[in-house]
């Protein structure tokens, strides 16, 4: 059982049939023992003061340590949110890009086509032109220079114009 300081202090040591105890030096040592008592039992308040601060303060601590694990979680989940979305936005990037090179592509095919087709009429007209040129009657073949006073050579004179 826990005694106060104060029921220390009102303690009778029962008496003995010849005198008792030396009441000035018993009174010095419960006057000893009392304050030491009421140290110790201040010591303890001033504990049971601190436990419940610490105990106060675990609570908030524990607040705040759910408050920051949800703002972990919440954060975590809108890193992962902007990955999925940048992911999707490089996707439909490439995506685009690779259309956008498909239809160049195509467009350099239609090209390459419509010049090799045009190459190929231009050739036939060249020969078409050769072969016009190569069965010319004679006439047009000669043309005639003449030479001027000084062996240099003048005018091209084509059969049938007339020389002005």
């Amino acid at each position: 059982m826990a005694l106060t300081p104060v029921e220390i202090r009102h303690m009778q040591p029962p008496r003995t049939l010849l005198g008792g105890y030396r009441r000035d030096p018993t009174d010095r040592l419960f006057d000893e023992i009392v304050a030491s008592f009421e140290d110790v039992w201040r010591e303890r308040a001033d504990l049971a003061d601190k436990v419940e601060q610490l105990e106060a303060d675990l609570v908030r601590f524990r607040e705040l340590e759910t408050l920051l694990r949800a703002t972990l979680v919440s954060a975590e989940q809108a890193s992962e949110q902007l990955k999925g979305q940048a992911r999707r936005e490089a996707e439909l990037i490439l995506t685009e890009a690779q259309a956008q090179a498909r239809e160049i592509q195509r467009r350099a095919v239609v090209d390459n086509e419509r010049l090799v087709t045009a190459t190929r009429r231009l050739r036939v007209q060249l020969k078409e032109a050769a072969a016009v040129l190569d069965e010319a009657p004679e006439e047009t073949e000669a043309a005639e220079v003449e030479e001027g006073e000084h062996g240099e050579r003048g005018w091209l004179v084509v059969p049938g114009a007339d020389a002005a």
